[in-house]
């Protein structure tokens, strides 16, 4: 007997996130659609297009040349005062991609796989049955007439707007607290050596941090990412407004293998540094990626994250679609599986951000005085205690900022 549904499957938003999925459903025989409300998949560009070797191994990818502009050997943290420890590992090796064709090709590697995807087609509401469960999506492609397509399941992938997951109920609203303003510019020439830089420091970014990545025929994504309010709710760092433009502009002119590099492209946008949504799945609907904002607390990078959480939620759609019981009971599978492997990790990054945006430059300063590159390599592996006992140890008055990375805090 014939399907009552057009598809298996709706994804809302064709990023990283929802290509994987796409991909791994589609490859297990369901029936997948793709909407993604751009023209042209991976335009524009809100990140600083960094990526970790680790997601592309563990998903089994052979990345092609054409998708990344360079290769990252390792990143270079620098303090306040300049002072800065390189660190390089199997963390910080991977790509700063080309996401104009990086996010291409993961579409292109779904449809290899049998889903179909339909860009320039906006999501303009959720179509439910006479119970209220998300039936489908009512989309406009090109700007026309709005048209239902229906599906049992739906799945939002849509970044930071998440209008669709609202909708079919998900609490993705952002505090100022949990999210970054950042600006960034394309530079060149710029001289590298496939580091990633990092620039801390409060009178550099209030709340947030400077980035340099290098890029291929020595340009560079020069960006910063600032937060406005602290914690409580109090203005943070001297910043009685975001204005991250003009705090990058002072950043680039202050640095001197920047001041003679020229702007070949500029842009903004908002990130969320927040903790993952409380919950991802409801009856016949999941949310994955930045909409469940299941992004690094620490520097807002989401692109592998959004990729594992594809394929969890894939797995446990194929499972739902088998069973044909797409209940929350059932999709809370992927939940409960990305609690358990991933959410440790994000929790513990809040932490260490917690603490980072409540040290003042001098302690900074102090902190990478005393930190060596294996330390470093601790703490980003969620190993907090052995380098907070080291500095602690030189500045005892930072034990009561720096107790909640101690064991049992």
């Amino acid at each position: 007997m014939a399907s009552k549904f057009d598809h298996d499957v709706i994804v809302i938003g064709g990023g990283p996130a929802g290509s994987s999925f796409a991909r791994a459903a589609a490859g297990n025989g369901l029936d997948v659609l793709v909407i993604d409300k751009r023209k042209e998949l991976g335009v524009p560009v809100r990140c600083g297009e960094g990526l970790g070797q680790a997601e592309i191994i563990r998903q089994g990818l052979d990345l092609p040349r054409s998708c990344y502009s360079t290769e990252i050997v390792g990143a270079k943290v620098i303090a306040p005062n300049g002072k800065s420890i390189v660190w390089k590992g199997s963390q910080t090796s991977g790509w700063v991609l080309e996401r104009k064709v990086f996010d291409k090709w993961l579409c292109e590697l779904a449809v290899d796989k049998g889903a179909k995807i339909s860009s320039y087609t906006r999501a303009v509401g959720i179509v439910r049955d006479g119970k209220g469960r998300p039936q489908g999506v009512k989309v406009s492609h090109g700007g026309r007439e709005p048209y239902d397509i229906s599906a049992p399941l739906i799945v939002s992938a849509e970044g930071m707007e998440s209008m669709m997951a609202r909708e079919m109920g998900f609490k993705t609203v952002h505090s100022l607290y949990d999210v970054d303003t950042c600006y960034e510019y394309e530079m060149k020439p710029y001289e590298h050596e496939n580091l990633l830089e990092i620039y801390f420091g409060n009178k550099i970014a209030p709340r947030g941090y400077a980035w340099i990545f290098p890029k291929s025929d020595r340009k560079a994504n020069v960006g910063i990412g600032i937060g406005g309010l602290a914690e409580n709710g109090s203005k943070l760092g001297g910043v009685t407004g975001a204005d991250p433009k003009t705090l990058l502009d002072t950043f680039v002119k202050g640095n001197d293998k920047l001041k003679g590099a020229s702007t070949l492209l500029d842009f903004g946008g908002v990130i969320s540094v927040g903790l993952p949504i409380r919950e991802f799945v409801k009856d016949n609907c999941m949310v994955i990626g930045t909409a469940a904002k299941q992004v690094d607390p620490i520097h807002g990078g989401g692109i592998g994250l959004a990729m594992e959480a594809g394929l969890l939620a894939a797995d446990t759609a194929v499972k739902a679609h088998a069973k044909k019981d797409f209940s929350r009971d059932t999709l809370f599978e992927y939940e409960k599986r990305w609690r358990s492997v991933t959410g440790p990790t994000l929790e513990n990054r809040m932490k260490l951000r917690k603490v980072i945006e409540k040290v003042s430059d001098d302690d900074l300063n102090h902190i990478f005085n005393t930190l060596t590159e294996k330390d470093l390599n601790d703490v980003m592996m969620n190993n907090f205690a052995p380098a907070a006992l080291k500095v602690v140890a030189k500045r005892p008055q930072l034990l009561a900022v720096l107790r909640g990375l101690l064991p049992g805090k």
